[in-house]
């Protein structure tokens, strides 16, 4: 697809009561186009993910990034530091799946009055924590497609404690793309296999990229994980993906 000409914005959702900030980055011109939310990693709305969201929009999407910790710590971002992962982490443990969706459901209704969303071709895409969150959103009714990057606990555990957000599976509703570093010690690949096993056993349209040498982070340019191969790969089967759900 064609690179075209963006804008991007600051923009604030709202949901329950309160006003999610969020990164939004659109083809500049007239026109409907479908819609892409982008989950951060445990280091907030930072330049990457703002990049990955400016990426979609060249492609043709409506793209938004909504603050996942906007409840904890409004304005989060960080880099990739030993001690920025610690407090990424502290965050993400204080996160609730009922908060998240919510957040999530408020993203999807926001981009439903924006009269240049495509409002039936919604999708969304996370990483790391993200990737987890993404496993969650890919339950709501109006996402229709979703890619879950490297999203450690989907098998163990959900935000805010009850059953492992695989338990889930058979809610998804669309088609669902995951992409694993085969050396991401924070996914051991029985947990790789339990969600491949599950999306299968209840019939979700999906495919699991498993990559080689690939390690936790592989798609952030700015991680020393970084993998080009495996992230130009991934980035392929995920425009495939969107196109072939979103833009049919």
């Amino acid at each position: 697809m064609t690179s075209v000409e963006i804008r991007t914005s600051h923009t604030e959702v709202q949901s329950q009561g309160l006003k999610i900030s969020a990164h939004q980055a659109e083809p500049v011109g007239m026109g409907s186009f479908p819609a892409v939310i982008v989950f951060q990693e445990i280091f907030g709305v930072n330049s990457h993910i703002r990049d990955v969201t400016e990426r979609f929009a060249r492609l043709g999407y409506v793209a938004i990034a909504p603050a996942l910790y906007q409840r904890l710590k409004p304005n989060f971002e960080t880099g990739y530091t030993a001690e920025a992962i610690q407090v990424g982490r502290g965050y993400k443990d204080k996160t609730k799946a009922t908060e998240l969706l919510a957040d999530i459901q408020a993203t999807i209704d926001y981009l439903k009055t924006l009269p240049q969303v495509k409002s039936e071709a919604i999708g969304c895409i996370g990483f790391c924590f993200g990737g987890h969150v993404a496993y969650l959103a890919a339950t709501l009714p109006d996402i229709k497609a979703t890619a879950s990057f490297y999203g450690a606990g989907v098998t163990t555990m959900t935000p805010g404690g009850g059953a492992p957000t695989v338990s889930r599976t058979a809610e998804i509703n669309g088609t669902l793309y995951a992409f694993f570093g085969m050396e991401d010690a924070s996914i051991p690949v029985e947990q790789v296999d339990q969600v491949e096993v599950e999306l299968q056993k209840h019939g979700i349209a999906h495919q699991v990229f498993r990559y080689p040498g690939a390690d936790h982070g592989f798609f952030c340019d700015q991680r020393g994980s970084y993998n080009p191969e495996a992230a130009a790969d991934a980035w392929e089967k995920v425009q495939q993906l969107f196109q072939k759900t979103l833009q049919p």
